[in-house]
């Protein structure tokens, strides 16, 4: 067997497998521990230990939960539509793992380099609710019903503010490409969206940027359901939302599907405000580095601000009591969505009259 042309049409696909192969198993393990770090932190406020039985300081746990998730039996009720009970948690479990294809993890370092990112986005974010409504309706039963129901609801309402909030960002960039945002903000933290992009000339923009990042980050927790925005898996009201009926590998698929939307909203606001891969501060050593060793210095800043934020995800959880639902609709349509029009009218005035124009 001769050696693969990496030009030739195999080549290029076993190339592209092991990219996305590496993205999915750095995803997994990284789901693995955050979802610890996630409960840790969880018991840290509440002044308890958290899981810390199986492995050095519970660091297996994540594993061993997995390990119970699969080997315990499939349970389908009686009055479920079988198919579409099935199809629902590998719809959630594709979709969010799709959505990782065009997040630039670090200069090069991204499985489909297109120039409409921000719009693939979008088109899998929309689709996600699929996979909750599917759930919800195919279990046959009431409780599953309304939780599906409330997390389209939930889902729709803040999907349109964070749309026009990337639109602020776009503006300021010129591009939906995310390599390319990211690549607009090098040179030191004064350059990042959050600031106004394009250092100090555009510092007044910041007075709507941080607002913006600030409805992005919030809006993102209701995006993924997280507290306080949980109301489709609310225990008092609806036994866990659309997913109680769900156990074994089934219900594992929506868990993993959850948190790497997770993970993925906490990429989003780095990249997109926060300047993805690029350190806070000029580097020009690295411009001497091996293209590799440049690449994994880009990929740790990136890791640092997803930790970051995941962080401030975990402390959210802990510590903000769950809104009613009225309380959310209400913040998404009547506070977040015309505040984020301003932003976008703000913004493209000053693109279009401001000293960087």
């Amino acid at each position: 067997m001769g050696e693969i042309d990496w030009g030739s049409t195999i080549g290029w696909t076993v190339m592209t497998v092991l990219q996305i192969l590496a993205v999915v198993i750095w995803i997994l393990l990284s789901l693995a521990f955050l979802l610890l770090a996630d409960r840790k932190i969880w018991a840290g406020v509440m002044m308890r230990k958290g899981p810390n039985v199986v492995g050095p300081f519970g660091l297996l746990q994540s594993f061993a939960d997995f390990l119970k998730f699969v080997l315990k039996e499939i349970v389908i009720p009686a009055g479920a539509d079988k198919v579409v009970f099935m199809l629902a948690p590998l719809v959630m479990f594709t979709l969010a793992f799709a959505a990782w294809a065009v997040i630039p993890l670090a200069p090069g370092w991204v499985v489909a380099n297109i120039n409409v990112g921000v719009l693939y986005l979008f088109a899998i974010s929309s689709l996600g609710v699929y996979g909750i409504i599917m759930g919800g309706w195919a279990s046959n039963s009431k409780y599953p019903f309304l939780g599906g129901l409330r997390s389209a609801a939930q889902m729709v309402s803040y999907e349109v503010s964070i749309g026009f909030v990337i639109i602020t960002v776009i503006l300021l960039t010129g591009s939906l490409n995310l390599q390319t945002i990211v690549e607009r903000q090098a040179g030191g933290f004064w350059n990042w969206n959050v600031l106004g992009g394009g250092g100090l000339k555009n510092l007044p923009a910041a007075l709507v940027m941080i607002p913006m990042s600030v409805i992005f980050f919030i809006s993102a927790l209701a995006e993924t359901n997280r507290p306080p925005f949980d109301l489709p898996e609310a225990e008092s009201e609806l036994v866990a939302g659309y997913q109680v009926e769900y156990s074994s590998t089934p219900y594992l698929l929506f868990m993993i599907g959850e948190y790497a939307n997770i993970v993925m909203m906490c990429a989003m606001i780095s990249i997109l405000f926060f300047g993805g891969w690029q350190a806070p501060f000029p580097t020009p050593f690295t411009a001497h580095w091996p293209s590799t060793a440049a690449s994994f210095f880009g990929f740790m800043w990136l890791f640092l601000k997803i930790l970051f934020f995941f962080f401030i995800f975990a402390m959210v959880k802990a510590i903000v009591p769950r809104y009613r639902y009225d309380q959310l609709m209400r913040l998404g349509w009547k506070v977040f969505l015309p505040t984020s029009l301003v932003a976008v009218a703000l913004i493209a005035g000053w693109r279009e009259f401001g000293p960087g124009a």
